[in-house]
């Protein structure tokens, strides 16, 4: 049994709320449980320089664990001047896994910039 007490194979009640930001041209929030994460794209009419002339398309995604979002307060990596390695992976693993699911060409020599905040 787990602290919340669910059962091993049940899983946490989920909600998404579409339109969560009013400036992004995308976003969500996502609850599962107690977790909330925030999401939200912006779109840059640029790609990076090895993508130029291309006519295809990049998705990139940054991600940010919240100070409190942990029972103890975590330091912002912004703060202590570099990006931890767990948050590079699951920077990395959001980008790799929308990329994988994207039709690059037909966005156009366009970036989408997924942010993603715990």
């Amino acid at each position: 049994m787990r602290s919340d007490e669910r059962a091993h194979d049940q899983l946490r009640e989920t909600t998404l709320t579409p339109h969560y930001l009013m400036h992004a041209e995308g976003s969500v929030l996502i609850q599962a449980g107690n977790t909330k994460v925030i999401c939200a794209a912006s779109v840059e009419d640029r790609v990076p320089q090895f993508l130029r002339n291309t006519g295809k398309g990049w998705v990139t995604a940054e991600y940010g664990m919240l100070p409190r979002a942990t029972s103890t307060r975590t330091q912002r990596e912004a703060s202590a001047g570099k990006v931890g390695g767990r948050t590079q992976e699951i920077q990395r693993l959001i980008g790799r896994s929308l990329r994988s699911v994207t039709n690059l060409p037909a966005l156009g020599e366009r970036t989408i910039w997924i942010d993603c905040d715990v």
